[in-house]
């Protein structure tokens, strides 16, 4: 960064700790404050996007998650766990509000009756669709920072620290 650089909050927590750490820690450290309060912002504002509309973001996540199981919206509760990175209690919990509001369906997986199936209903599917316009706008304002290439850059650096963190998926 340079002395005619913009600085924002995270360029002065590093000022306070910096005699503590080598550069290459400093570097991480902002990288990560950055990240988190990046994220933060994103979710507040996605979640106030929602309010309106009367879904949560974990609800919208949950029913696109089933969205995307093609072709029948379904998925085991396990791959609900490993998607929405949820432990299985939440994910039960999870899936009975939603099914109490008649978006979500369960049953016994007739492979492996020890496993729970769960899929999207058409209330479900017409619910979330009729909210996805509205994230999809709140994260376009979002990034608007950014030019199209750089979205691109940024989303194949942090493709390569998530494939380090989580492994490559097909």
């Amino acid at each position: 960064m340079t002395e005619s650089s913009p600085r924002d909050r995270v360029d002065g927590m590093i000022d306070v700790i910096s005699s503590a750490h080598d550069l290459t820690d400093l570097e991480s450290k902002a990288l990560v404050y950055r990240l988190r309060r990046v994220a933060h912002h994103m979710e507040t504002e996605l979640k106030r996007e929602l309010t309106r509309y009367g879904i949560e973001l974990w609800e919208l996540e949950l029913l696109a998650c089933l969205r995307r199981a093609v072709p029948h919206h379904r998925l085991s509760a396990k791959d609900l766990m490993a998607q929405m990175q949820l432990t299985t209690g939440a994910v039960t919990n999870r899936v009975s509000r939603l099914e109490a509001k008649g978006w979500v369906s369960r049953e016994l997986d007739p492979a492996d009756r020890r496993s729970v199936l769960v899929t999207l209903t058409e209330r479900g599917l017409d619910r979330a669709t009729q909210v996805f316009a509205t994230k999809t706008e709140a994260e376009r304002t979002l990034l608007s920072a950014f030019t199209h290439e750089q979205q691109q850059e940024l989303n194949a650096a942090l493709r390569t620290l998530l494939i380090s963190l989580e492994g490559r998926h097909p």
